[in-house]
Formats: C-alpha cells, structure tokens, sequence
C-alpha cells in the first residue's frame, strides 16, 4: 500500500506547529510532513491495545537507535501533553496505517472512530530533527529539492527482541561526499533521541541493501559516483515488528507523514 498522495487544501502557517496540527486535524492537509514548522521535533508513532504496551516499551529500551523514545501515553489518553499541550493523537497526524494482526489493512486520515479506551501511544524520534542540524552546517539534501525525503530500506541486521516483538532494522539513506559524510557524522551523533549517528556508511549490500528498492517505495534512492550512501536507524523499524508480533490492532503514523510537536530540536541535542 503506498502513501497517500500530497493533499493541500488550504493556506496556513507552515513555519508554526500549531497552525499545522489544526490544518491537519481539519483534513486541509495529508502529506508528507518534511520541511513543515522547521525548528520544531516531529516524531513516529506506535499505537498499541495495553496489553501490547510494555514488551513494546521494552523492545524501544533494547533498540534506542531505531526507537528513540520521546513520550509515552497513560492508557487511553490521546494526548501528549509533554509534546504539545493541544495535541490529540486521534487527528493530528496527516496519514495513518492501520494493521490488523500484523497485516496493513487500511490508510486513513483519522483514528477517532478506531479510538479505544485500552490503546497506548508511543512517541519516537524522528531523523527529520537532525536534517535541520546538517542543513544548518551547509550539508546538502538533495532529495528535499525534488521535494521527497531520504530514502527507506530494510536491512539484514536483527534488531534485538522483546516478547513478540522483533524483526529488521530499518534505515533511511542520504548521500554525501566523503568529507560532508565524516561531517553528517559528528553533526548526527548529537542527537541521539533521534536516531544519532549513521548505522553504516557505504557498500549498502553489506547490510543488505538494494538502493532501487525502496521500503513501499518512499523517498529518494539516488546516490552520486562521487558520493556515499550513509545510512541511519529509521523510526518505521517498528511497523516490521508489529507485523511479526500480530497484535489484534496497531496504529502507526503513514511513511514520513508524521506528529509535529511543540518541542524544539535544539532540545534534543547534546553538546
């Protein structure tokens, strides 16, 4: 199942997180959420029934790189206070995908009719805080040109289980000369709540990899005979997990379209 296509309906405030998370909330807007309310974390999201939530908290405690965990929900409570104060979890984010025991059987636009009073959410961090800190050092992303975002694979390396929960490690691919890769490092390895640094740099059949093909075919794969795919932890690790476990419902943030929070990625770094 694909992405949904980029659906803007209305003018808003790109630059503000609460400007976004109304336009989306009302339906003005179901894309990809790169490059919107720059400055501020937006983060993945895993919704899981109770009974699902703590080998699922254990397995982000065993694998921080790919799930570097932000918040936690109390038990059916759709809000995030600590990520946003009017966030609701059930419409604030502009593309869902609903698995049914471990199967993707739906994408939508809004969970208020799927809401549970047993249901858990589980913020995690997302790469597109530290794309900020490596433009901001004159890197270049050449796939936000094209309007995309950084490509997605599945990798040969085994993420560490927790009860059900296990499967790949997912990554996200950007490309750099060899001197803005060292760069990409030391600049990422900052940020470890959202997802620090690179996981492997070069030859991607060494993690089994095949550059052309892309996890549902998101993002942008194309890397230079001058350049070096890097490639780091990715926050959609755990949709494969999920898919092994089959819980009877999970809810999950669609690729890349993801929850804008009133955090600010400079709160995130470590100096």
């Amino acid at each position: 199942m694909s992405v949904a296509p980029l659906k803007n309906t209305v003018d808003w405030n790109r630059s503000d997180p609460q400007a976004a998370r109304k336009v989306i909330r009302s339906g003005g807007y179901t894309g990809y959420t790169a490059g919107i309310a720059p400055g501020f974390v937006q983060a993945n999201v895993c919704i899981l029934p109770r009974q699902w939530a703590e080998d699922f908290l254990l397995y982000c405690q065993r694998n921080p790189r790919p799930c570097p965990l932000l918040a936690r929900s109390d038990i059916g409570d759709p809000h995030l206070p600590t990520l946003a104060q009017d966030l609701d979890i059930r419409n604030d984010i502009p593309c869902y995908h609903v698995f049914r025991d471990g199967k993707l059987v739906e994408e939508v636009t809004d969970i208020a009719c799927l809401w549970r009073d047993d249901l858990v959410t589980f913020a995690l961090g997302c790469s597109f805080s530290f794309e900020e800190a490596l433009l901001a050092a004159g890197l270049r992303l050449k796939f936000l040109e094209r309007n995309s975002v950084a490509g997605v694979y599945v990798t040969n390396l085994e993420t560490v289980p927790a009860g059900p929960f296990r499967g790949p490690l997912m990554v996200t691919m950007r490309a750099f000369k060899p001197a803005d890769a060292i760069r990409a490092v030391q600049i990422t390895s900052r940020f470890p709540n959202v997802h620090g640094a690179p996981v492997h740099i070069g030859r991607p059949q060494d993690i089994g990899v095949d550059l052309a093909r892309r996890y549902q075919n998101v993002g942008d794969g194309e890397v230079a005979e001058d350049e070096l795919p890097v490639f780091w932890a990715c926050g959609l690790t755990p949709q494969l997990a999920v898919q092994n476990a089959k819980p009877s419902l999970c809810i999950t943030h669609a690729p890349s379209s993801m929850l804008i929070t009133d955090l600010r990625n400079a709160s995130l770094a470590v100096l």
